[in-house]
């Protein structure tokens, strides 16, 4: 095979090569693209590269260098196709996770310390019982402890 037959068929290889990977549309085609065209063994690009040894020196640089952009330019493509399919991938996953449908989520609203609870629950059982609740000052005095009571001052609830 010479030189510009070579070149003429890696030029071809390559449109050919992109314009398969525009018409893949499925992670599985583009992995059937990978294969056919960057695969190691059977790979239409590997294959028309394993044409170098029989050419000369010079021309055979000058071939595997453009063979080898052609290659470089494919994986490049091949992997913006696939982040280009993962995207669509999960925006259609996305798309099926939200029913505009559904009524929305309910607002979260805050509760009562369970402390603030059980306080609720044992006023609420004393009313029952017919007793007034009352609040008071959050400092008790001796005054209105004792004194008031007339509880004398040597009384041992005072200690």
């Amino acid at each position: 095979m010479s030189t510009p037959d070579l070149l003429q068929r890696l030029q071809a290889l390559q449109e050919e090569a992109l314009r398969a990977l525009e018409e893949t549309h499925t992670p599985d085609a583009l992995e059937a693209w990978r294969v056919t065209y960057l695969g190691r063994r059977d790979g239409k690009v590997n294959l028309l590269l394993r044409a170098l040894p029989t050419l000369p020196l010079e021309e055979r640089r000058a071939v595997g260098e453009v063979g080898n952009r052609v290659k470089a330019l494919l994986e490049e493509r091949f992997t913006q196709r696939r982040d280009v399919l993962k995207a669509q991938e999960l925006a259609r996953k996305a798309q099926e996770a939200l029913d505009i449908t559904l009524p929305g989520r309910p607002v979260l609203r805050g509760r009562l310390h369970p402390t603030t609870q059980i306080v609720r629950r044992i006023c609420e059982a004393f009313i029952s019982m017919g007793f007034q609740v009352v609040e008071g000052p959050e400092v008790e005095w001796d005054r209105y402890n004792f004194e008031l009571l007339n509880i004398p001052t040597d009384h041992p609830a005072r200690d």
